[in-house]
C-alpha cells in the first residue's frame, strides 16, 4: 500500500484483532534531552530535526503503529508566543517529513503518520475573545499544511473545551474530508473537562458530530482514564475509542526536572485493562517513553485474539461497601472551654492539648465544588463524635476549584462544635492578599493554620490561572509568628492588636532526599512552626528513622509531629497510591494483605490503619487522618479503636 490510500491503510489497522499501539510522549522525551519546557518544541522540527527523528525512531523500535507528528502546538496562536506565527506551514510540513523519514527508514510501511493538533492555547468565546470562526481558521491553516505534507489522519488531542474540539473537527472535514479524524479530550481530577462536561457528555457529542475515533488523553494517569474510558463507552457503545494516559501525577524535584511515577510494568497491566474496556487505540501521553510503549506492546501481543470487551452495562467496579451500622461513640468530643484572656494561654484547643501531652487526632475534609455543605458537615460530625480533636479543611486540593475553606471552617465550628485548622497555601496569593486573608481568617475565629505552598495550577481545573506567590511557606510562617502574632504587618504597621495563630507546616517523613528535607524542616522550625503535619506514612520504622536522623544532627525535636495516615480502601486504591502518587510507596506486605482481603478490602484497610497508628503512637504527637473518597466512617473507626485503648 502507498501513502496515497490512507483510508485503506486505516481500515487495515482497524481490522486487526488486538488494539492498535500508539506512541508515547514527545515533550517528556525532549525535556529529558535538556530542552526546557518554555522552549517551542514544534520549532525543533526546523532547529533540531535530528532530535525529533531520534524520538520517532525509538517509538517505532518499541512497536508503535501510529506516529504523531511533533506539531501539537504548531498553530498560529501558540507559535505567536515565540514570534513564529508566520512559520505555521514550514513547521508543520517539517514535522510530517521527519515522521515519514523515520517510517521509511524502519521499513514498516503499515505505520500511519498522524498530524497532531492541540488546543489553540487561547480561550474561545464566550469565555475568551477568540470567536469560533477565528478558531476554525487557525485550525484549518495548520491542518492544510499537515494534509499537504501527506499525513494519513488527524489527531485532535488534549482538548479541554468541547466547542473548540468541534471547530477543530469541522476544520479537518473542510481541509481533507477523506482523512480519519481522532478527537481526544483531557479531564480534570473529578473526571470532568475544564468547563464541566462529563465523559458521557463528551462521548455523545463527539460521536454525534462524526469523529471517526473519540477518546481521552493526558489527565491524571492510567487509573483515571480507565474509569473515563468505561464511561465514554457506556454513553457511546458504537464509538471507536482511543486512550493515551499520563504516567501518573507529575512531581517536580529539586533539580527542576518533572518526574512521573507510573512505570512501564504498570502501563503494561493497563494496556490489557484498556483492551478489555473496549479501547481500539492504546498509547501514552506525558511522562511516557519508549519503555512504556514497548511494555504495552508485549502485553497486547499476548492478549487472546478473540478477546471480547467487557459488558459496559455491568458496573465494573462493583458496589461500594456500605458503612458500618454503628461506629463506637466512646470518648465524645469534650466541649471546649474558653481560655482565660491572658497572653500565656494557648491560642487554640489544639495547641492546649499538644502542650498538655495529649495524643491528638486531626481529620482532613475537603470543601465542596458547589454550594452543598451537607456531606462535609455530616462527615465532620461523625469524626467529632468518634473523638477527633480538630478538623483540617483543605484549600483547593490538587488545584481544583472549591468553596473557600474559611466558610467551611466557620460552618463546622458553628454547627458541629469542633475546632478547625485552615489550610493556607501561599501559591496564587501576593503579599497584599496574604495579609488580608490572614486578618479575615482571624476575624472569623480561626486560630489554627497549616501553611503549605499549594498545588501548581498546571495540574488543576484552570492550568492557565496565575500561579505566582510572593512568600514561600517558611516565609509565611515567619510573617505570622514574628509580625502578625506581635501586632504588626509585614511593613511594621500596627494591626491594632496581635493575632493568635497556631501555625503548622508540611513535612515528608519518607523523602527520597532526607538531607534536603531536614534542611527544609530546620528552616520552618527557625521561622517559628508550632507543629508539623506529614504526608501519609505506610512504613513507620522508616519515618521514625528519619526523625532520629534529624535529632542526631540538630538535637531534640521540640515541635510536635502529627503523622499522616491514609486508610486503604481497595486494592485498586492501594495500587493507585503506590504507582501514581509521587512520594508514596506501599510495602509489599500491605499490598498483599489488601489483595487477599478481596471484597473486604475496606475493612482490612481500617485494620491496617489501626495497626500502623499503634506503631506510630509511641513517638508521634498525634495522627493526621485523610479519609479516602470522603469515607469519613473509616477515619471514625480508626479513632474509635485507638480511643478505646486509652490516650
Amino acid at each position: 500500500m502507498t501513502a496515497a490510500d490512507p483510508r485503506s491503510r486505516w481500515q487495515a489497522l482497524l481490522q486487526q484483532k488486538r488494539p492498535v499501539l500508539l506512541d508515547g510522549a514527545m515533550g517528556t522525551m525532549l525535556h529529558a534531552q535538556g530542552v526546557p519546557f518554555e522552549a517551542c518544541f514544534d520549532a525543533l522540527n526546523l532547529e533540531r530535526p535530528d532530535l525529533i527523528l531520534d524520538i520517532h525512531r525509538r517509538y517505532l523500535d518499541a512497536g508503535a503503529q501510529i506516529l504523531l507528528t511533533n506539531t501539537f502546538g504548531a498553530n498560529r496562536y501558540r507559535l505567536a508566543e515565540h514570534g513564529l506565527e508566520e512559520q505555521v506551514v514550514a513547521i508543520n510540513r517539517a514535522g510530517v517529513d521527519l515522521a515519514r523519514r523515520a517510517v521509511q527508514e524502519s521499513g514498516r510501511d503499515e505505520v500511519l503518520i498522524a498530524g497532531d493538533v492541540g488546543p489553540l492555547g487561547v480561550p474561545l468565546a464566550p469565555f475568551g475573545l477568540v470567536q469560533p470562526h477565528e478558531a476554525r481558521a487557525a485550525f484549518r491553516e495548520q491542518m492544510q499544511a499537515l494534509a499537504d505534507a501527506g499525513v494519513d489522519l488527524f489527531v485532535v488531542e488534549t482538548m479541554t473545551d468541547l466547542h473548540e474540539a468541534r471547530e477543530a473537527l469541522l476544520a479537518a472535514r473542510e481541509v481533507a474530508p477523506d482523512l480519519p479524524v481522532v478527537v481526544s479530550v483531557t479531564f480534570t481530577r473529578d473526571d470532568r473537562t475544564l468547563l464541566g462536561d462529563t465523559p458521557a457528555q463528551v462521548a455523545r457529542a463527539l460521536h454525534e458530530w462524526g469523529a471517526d475515533v473519540i477518546g481521552a488523553n493526558c489527565s491524571g494517569g492510567p487509573a483515571q482514564l480507565l474509569r473515563v474510558l468505561r464511561e465514554m463507552r457506556r454513553a457511546a457503545p458504537d464509538a471507536v475509542l482511543w486512550v493515551k494516559p499520563n504516567a501518573g501525577w507529575p512531581e517536580q524535584v529539586s533539580t527542576g526536572r518533572v518526574l512521573y511515577p507510573a512505570g512501564p510494568d504498570y502501563f503494561a497491566e493497563y494496556a490489557a485493562a484498556y483492551a478489555r474496556a473496549g479501547a481500539r487505540f492504546v498509547g501514552g501521553c506525558c511522562g511516557t517513553t519508549e519503555a512504556h510503549i514497548r511494555a504495552m506492546r508485549v502485553t497486547l501481543e499476548h492478549l487472546p485474539a478473540d478477546l471480547q470487551p467487557e459488558d459496559v452495562r455491568v458496573q465494573v467496579l462493583g458496589p461500594a461497601p456500605s458503612p458500618r451500622e454503628a461506629v463506637a461513640r466512646q470518648a465524645r468530643l469534650a466541649a471546649a472551654e474558653p481560655f482565660p484572656p491572658d497572653d500565656d494561654a494557648p491560642p487554640s484547643r489544639l495547641a492546649q492539648r499538644l502542650a498538655q501531652g495529649h495524643f491528638v487526632f486531626a481529620v482532613e475534609v475537603s470543601p465542596p465544588r458547589g454550594l452543598n455543605l451537607h456531606k462535609v458537615l455530616a462527615g465532620a460530625r461523625l469524626v467529632a463524635e468518634a473523638g477527633a480533636d480538630v478538623v483540617d479543611v483543605t484549600d483547593s486540593p490538587l488545584a481544583r476549584m472549591r468553596m473557600s475553606p474559611w466558610a467551611v471552617c466557620q460552618r463546622i465550628a458553628d454547627e458541629v462544635g469542633i475546632e478547625t485548622t485552615l489550610h493556607f497555601p501561599t501559591r496564587g496569593r501576593n503579599l497584599l492578599r496574604v495579609q488580608g486573608d490572614l486578618l479575615a481568617a482571624h476575624a472569623l475565629g480561626i486560630r489554627n493554620l497549616f501553611v503549605v505552598l499549594g498545588d501548581p495550577t498546571a495540574i488543576g481545573d484552570y492550568p492557565e490561572a496565575m500561579d505566582h506567590y510572593d512568600v514561600v511557606p517558611s516565609g509565611l510562617i515567619k510573617l505570622v509568628k514574628r509580625n502578625f502574632n506581635r501586632g504588626t504587618d509585614y511593613a511594621g504597621n500596627p494591626l491594632g492588636e496581635a493575632t493568635r495563630f497556631f501555625v503548622g507546616a508540611a513535612l515528608n517523613l519518607t523523602p527520597a532526599d532526607p538531607e534536603r528535607e531536614w534542611r527544609v524542616m530546620r528552616r520552618k522550625i527557625r521561622a517559628g512552626a508550632d507543629f508539623f503535619l506529614t504526608q501519609p506514612v505506610y512504613d513507620p520504622d522508616a519515618a521514625r528513622a528519619f526523625l532520629q536522623g534529624y535529632e542526631a544532627r540538630y538535637g531534640p525535636l521540640e515541635v510536635p509531629v502529627l503523622v499522616g495516615l491514609l486508610p486503604l480502601y481497595s486494592l485498586r486504591h492501594a495500587r493507585f497510591l503506590h504507582h501514581e502518587v509521587p512520594g508514596i510507596r506501599l510495602p509489599q506486605v500491605l499490598l498483599e494483605r489488601i489483595a487477599r482481603a478481596g471484597a473486604h478490602a475496606r475493612d482490612e484497610g481500617v485494620r491496617i490503619a489501626v495497626e500502623l497508628a499503634r506503631r506510630i503512637r509511641p513517638w508521634a504527637a498525634g495522627l493526621y487522618l485523610m479519609p479516602p473518597f470522603r469515607r469519613y466512617d473509616m477515619a471514625a473507626e480508626v479513632i474509635a479503636a485507638l480511643r478505646e485503648g486509652g490516650e
